[in-house]
């Protein structure tokens, strides 16, 4: 079983910068890919960005350029820095971890970009 832990949303005006953090625990034997989902009031929840084990890294159009993706595999932590953030991003954003094609989940941090 593998357990993840976000952290690091917040409250923040626009055009300002947060770092999320999400720690995975338990059985970790490979997490090939983490990422980072995300989903606002009213709307599906969409992928923002993926990582591989070997640092391939994809976005979604609406946060390139903006958003990094990035991950420790030592301490098994995936990181997500936003900027330039935008109220469109308030969201309830979620770790997700794949390893040997089961998904697990983290509880969510919330984001909120006041304009």
């Amino acid at each position: 079983q593998v357990q993840l832990v976000e952290s690091g949303g917040g409250l923040v005006q626009a055009g300002g910068s947060l770092r999320l953090s999400c720690a995975a625990s338990g059985r970790i034997d490979s997490a090939t890919v983490m990422d980072w989902y995300r989903q606002a009031p009213g709307k599906q929840r969409g992928l923002v960005a993926a990582i591989t084990d070997g640092g391939r890294t994809e976005y979604a159009d609406s946060v390139k350029g903006r958003f990094t993706v990035s991950r420790d595999n030592a301490k098994n932590t995936v990181y997500l820095q936003m900027n330039s953030l935008k109220s469109e991003d308030t969201a309830d954003y979620y770790c997700r971890v794949v390893q040997y094609g089961n998904a697990y989940w983290g509880q969510g941090t919330q984001v909120t970009v006041s304009s």
